[in-house]
């Protein structure tokens, strides 16, 4: 096909579902995505457990059926990946995005491996691929990593956690029941209330019983490949340290919301600009779904009430 009615860009939950709501809309449409099918939730740590319940997770009228109150990460593998060979979706993976040009009302998208052309694009790229950075030195050697995927490969070593969001409190949590000696760093006075609610209790007591040792109103400043160094209320402290988990939040793509020509606003949030009743952006005919909508405010949207997004798009684009 010469020319898609939608092109979208990112093949997680939310662009399957425009997918499908541009399917059964009777328009033509390609999904293409730089990694593999739901690439954000396929990095996810391997035991991590939904915050939401399974229905809320449903795309397409497909149910999920799952074994746990809450889905764990590989259920939604499964669910999301059948989801998308039930519905037959056309899908282009491992094709990142590396130019996009409008001429006249069609614009051309050019991936590492084809060009297409669409006469909207819609963009649902989520916010887990750019993990924010800290900053310091030594965070470039290879003990630091901003993504967690398993506890063994940490048994009986020194590991410290950045941060106290859930992410950060399954890593420390898991790696000390695996055999790490686990010290976390904390921005804050306490473990952050955003943590799963039955997660919380449980990382707080393995602190106020010393299992986990917290340092809270602290930073890390420096990694060496010996030790790590945390700035406390009380001064600096250097400890033994054989690997940094820096699970401090991660970013949407603004660079290529930039390309796509989409206004962010001046503050802190970076939020993109567009239309909530639409989702469509100052420039017409390129459409939002999904947690990319938030900006830096990724505690905003999830996939749970984004799932409206496809239909606003797909009746604005048919309008």
């Amino acid at each position: 096909m010469d020319v898609f009615d939608v092109l979208i860009i990112g093949a997680g939950p939310i662009g399957l579902a425009c997918g499908i709501a541009a399917q059964e809309a009777g328009l033509s449409y390609v999904i293409v995505e730089k990694g593999c099918l739901v690439n954000s939730l396929y990095n996810y740590p391997q035991n991590m457990t939904f915050f939401s319940t399974s229905e809320k997770l449903e795309i397409g009228g497909v149910p999920f059926v799952s074994i746990n109150p809450k889905p764990v990460r590989s259920e939604a593998l499964e669910y999301y990946r059948r989801v998308a060979l039930k519905f037959e979706l056309n899908l282009k993976l491992f094709e990142a995005v590396e130019a996009v040009e409008k001429t006249g009302e069609l614009f051309r998208v050019q991936t590492i491996k084809f060009t297409y052309k669409a006469k909207n694009i819609v963009i649902s790229t989520g916010f887990y691929d750019i993990p924010t950075q800290l900053g310091i030195p030594g965070e470039e050697l290879g003990k630091v990593t901003h993504y967690y995927k398993d506890p063994h490969y940490y048994a009986m070593q020194d590991v410290l956690v950045v941060g106290a969001s859930n992410s950060s409190v399954d890593a420390a949590l898991e790696t000390y029941r695996k055999g790490a000696r686990v010290t976390m760093v904390v921005r804050d006075s306490a473990i952050s209330k955003r943590v799963k609610y039955w997660v919380r209790p449980d990382v707080v007591n393995r602190i106020e019983e010393g299992s986990i040792k917290a340092y809270f109103n602290s930073e890390l400043v420096v990694v060496d490949q010996k030790t790590a160094t945390i700035r406390t209320p009380d001064g600096l402290v250097i400890i033994p340290n054989d690997f940094v988990l820096a699970l401090t939040g991660y970013q949407p793509d603004f660079d290529l919301l930039r390309k796509f020509g989409v206004m962010l606003s001046e503050d802190e949030k970076w939020l993109p600009q567009h239309d909530p009743e639409t989702m469509e952006t100052n420039q017409k005919g390129i459409y939002l779904a999904g947690v990319v909508c938030g900006g830096m405010d990724t505690h905003l949207w999830f996939i749970e009430n984004s799932r409206e997004h496809p239909g606003k798009i797909i009746r604005s684009i048919v309008s």
